[in-house]
């Protein structure tokens, strides 16, 4: 695929289509990576976005219990004293 660099103000920039910003889930930003004569573009993902928030609702529902045990029944203590 073949792309035109523009002017934007007094630099220049790279114009992603849609389809390809859709397709590989480009939102607001993308990491440059610099490699043997090539540049490669990769999207920043925020997987932890919104945990904050996510955490205090669970928490105000009462959702925040524990799935399993954080000690097992045979699980020997001692040895770690």
């Amino acid at each position: 695929m073949e792309a035109s660099i523009i002017k934007i103000g007094n630099s220049k920039g790279l114009r992603l289509s849609k389809t390809i910003l859709e397709k590989y889930n480009i939102k607001d930003k993308v990491e440059l990576i610099l490699e043997k004569g090539q540049i490669i573009l990769r999207p920043v993902a925020t997987p932890r976005k919104n945990w904050e928030k996510e955490f205090k609702k669970m928490r105000d529902n009462k959702d925040d219990k524990l799935l399993m045990n954080d000690i097992f029944d045979d699980e020997n203590l001692e040895e770690w004293n």
